[in-house]
């Protein structure tokens, strides 16, 4: 026990001795003048992972070499660090620095897929802003305009995919709110919105039933001017509804709503 003991004390002597001297190191470094040496050793923490170190170091030599043959790799260097540091938006920022000041090096399509990749990071849940969203499906854009032969493409397309698809999860989430908060004249607006950005969406036949029921209880509570025309355009939307899909399960509660509507109009 003893001797366990006395081998876990000097190991731990050993550890704090390396993690001063490593500290040590890099104090050194960074209030050093030699401008060389510093980015030498920016270099050796970067290739050991060591983000932070290398950032910071980076952070004071860029501005000396800006211009030179070495900026190129400080940029992409620097861009990276903000990356694994989790500061995408800075990341951004730095790669497409790179990629708009070295257009033709073997690097520039890297930069460019990463500007899409930090946004893509970026982009929130559904049901919240969507801004990065939509600059991460313009960045993606762009990398599949100008590298169309990249290996990156499937997976800039897949991602590009999945971001749509939250596009369309909010649209649809948001229209249906007016619906909830009995706003059907909002409803059937956005509603119908949702459908023509997004023709194709997992969440049509759920759409076209609310704003045909929208439609109907728009109806229900319109004015007397306004509610043949009303019923006439809800029994429309359940001819479009109900020719899609006629199998639906809430097909039925369509078919009373169409009833309902066309013993109105016979009323009038």
């Amino acid at each position: 026990m003893k001797k366990a003991f006395l081998f876990k004390s000097l190991f731990s002597t050993i550890l704090i001795v390396a993690l001063f001297s490593s500290c040590s190191d890099f104090q050194k470094a960074l209030k050093s003048k030699d401008h060389a040496m510093k980015f030498n050793k920016a270099k050796q923490y970067y290739e050991k992972e060591d983000w932070y170190r290398a950032e910071a170091l980076l952070n004071d030599v860029m501005p000396i070499y800006r211009g030179t043959e070495q900026a190129r790799e400080m940029n992409l260097m620097y861009a990276y660090c903000q990356y694994n540091l989790g500061e995408n938006i800075v990341a951004v920022y730095y790669f497409k620095n790179y990629s708009r000041t070295w257009t033709n090096t073997p690097e520039t399509e890297e930069a460019d897929f990463m500007v899409a990749q930090c946004l893509y990071e970026e982009s929130p849940r559904y049901n919240l802003d969507q801004s990065n969203t939509l600059k991460a499906i313009e960045s993606m854009q762009y990398f599949i305009n100008m590298y169309p032969l990249s290996s990156r493409i499937d997976s800039v397309t897949v991602l590009q995919g999945l971001l749509k698809k939250r596009l369309e999860k909010k649209s649809f989430f948001d229209s249906k709110q007016y619906y909830m908060l009995q706003n059907y004249k909002s409803a059937v607006i956005s509603l119908r919105n949702t459908l023509r950005d997004f023709p194709d969406t997992e969440y049509r036949e759920e759409i076209m039933f609310l704003i045909l029921k929208s439609n109907y209880l728009l109806a229900r509570n319109s004015i007397e001017e306004l509610r043949m025309e009303r019923l006439q355009e809800t029994i429309n939307e359940y001819y479009a509804y109900i020719d899609e899909f006629p199998t639906s399960p809430r097909s039925k509660e369509a078919e009373k709503i169409y009833a309902s509507c066309v013993k109105a109009i016979k009323r009038q």
